[in-house]
């Protein structure tokens, strides 16, 4: 319950920056949001992978997104980073069949995604739209949320 209420009071906080993070608890398995294929797509030949992850707690922040991308380690293996609205909580709604994709030169693969977030002093049903910019070179990974107050 103690977590609950100090997840909750993180959600309470004034609009928090999006974070971009190295995988953690997080992008286990059990998190991916089911069903698979249909909350799953690849990108770029195969070589990156944008996931959905719904790790259920705490209701009004549980879903982020994972993203499998270049650049490859010395293993062969691709960089894992999740998505979140800040402060290790995601957010209220995240709907993957909206996804949209594209490609900028200036910034690299760029996604797009129909998100709410839970801000109280406003109300629950804050919309707004989820702005990815992934550069395959770097790895960079830039983040922006634009709010539609829907």
């Amino acid at each position: 319950m103690k977590a609950l209420i100090a997840a909750l009071a993180l959600l309470a906080t004034p609009a928090t920056a999006q974070e971009v993070v190295e995988c953690d608890w997080r992008a286990t398995a059990a998190a991916l949001a089911e069903p698979w294929e249909d909350n799953s797509a690849t990108f770029a030949n195969g070589a990156v992978r944008i996931a959905l992850l719904d790790t259920i707690d705490p209701a009004a922040g549980a879903l982020h997104l994972l993203v499998l991308s270049p650049p490859f380690n010395e293993l062969g293996d691709r960089q894992c980073r999740v998505v979140s609205h800040g402060q290790g909580v995601g957010f209220a709604g995240l709907y993957f069949s909206e996804l949209e994709a594209g490609y900028d030169p200036a910034k690299g693969l760029t996604f797009s995604v129909p998100v709410q977030i839970y801000l109280p002093e406003e109300s629950f049903s804050n919309g707004g739209q989820l702005h990815i910019a992934l550069n395959q070179s770097t790895g960079a990974i830039a983040v922006d949320l634009e709010l539609g107050n829907e």
